[in-house]
């Protein structure tokens, strides 16, 4: 008996596409669910990567721009009142409402000050808004996938055992498949969740610094602004 069911163990295919047509079709379900989930997560990190490091190229860009010593309405007048660069986008929506400050006969309209940080606090609002968009999925699947693979392993488990009970037999023949499938739910589950876990975390990182560098730009060309209504 143990010969034989050694012989049958030796004669499986435990491959993961045979594990998949094996299982039933609820753990089939789950599996390509995670393996969606996986890409979906996947896509979403390498677009992150590219529009952070593009973020952070145009910020040293503009910001090399903006200190060159060149007249700030020439710069705005250069890039427009609305310019592709995220940077460039804040400092147009400064100037933009310190222009509109301007009375015709030159005077300042009050509380020109307050408006031009609000309204840079919103720009800065849309960009950080924009930066982080899709992290939340991250989260979702690291937070999910693992109970996702879970209940799969769980099913997988009780449809083994359904067939113990059927065939009243319990050598490696009978055993082995329905177990290797619930294992293969929880190693996808695993697979999807662990990546998104850390690149989430490392890219809220990423967005939270640029968001700052933006905020700091804000302060400091704020700063500028502020010295201008004093002297005028």
């Amino acid at each position: 008996m143990e010969t034989e069911s050694l012989a049958l163990g030796q004669g499986m295919d435990f491959s993961m596409w045979a594990l998949f047509a094996q299982s039933t079709f609820t753990v089939k379900i789950v599996m390509i669910m995670l393996i969606f989930a996986s890409f979906w997560s996947w896509s979403i990190i390498i677009q992150k990567i590219i529009a952070y490091r593009s973020a952070r190229r145009e910020a040293a860009r503009f910001d090399r721009e903006f200190w060159s010593g060149e007249p700030l309405d020439e710069l705005y007048d250069q890039i427009g009142a609305d310019p592709r660069g995220r940077s460039q986008r804040i400092f147009a929506s400064g100037m933009t409402e310190w222009r509109r400050s301007h009375r015709d006969d030159g005077a300042l309209i009050a509380g020109a000050q307050a408006r031009i940080d609000r309204s840079m606090d919103v720009a800065i609002a849309k960009e950080s808004e924009r930066l982080q968009s899709g992290l939340p999925v991250l989260a979702t699947v690291g937070s999910t996938a693992p109970f996702v693979g879970l209940f799969g392993t769980v099913w997988g488990i009780m449809h083994a055992f359904i067939g113990i009970a059927e065939q009243q037999n319990t050598n490696l023949a009978v055993v082995a498949p329905g177990i290797a499938e619930a294992l293969l739910a929880t190693a996808l589950g695993l697979v999807a969740a662990i990546p998104a876990v850390i690149f989430y975390n490392k890219l809220s990182t990423d967005a939270d610094r640029i968001v700052g560098n933006y905020e700091a730009f804000a302060d400091e060309f704020s700063t500028i602004l502020s010295r201008q209504l004093d002297a005028a």
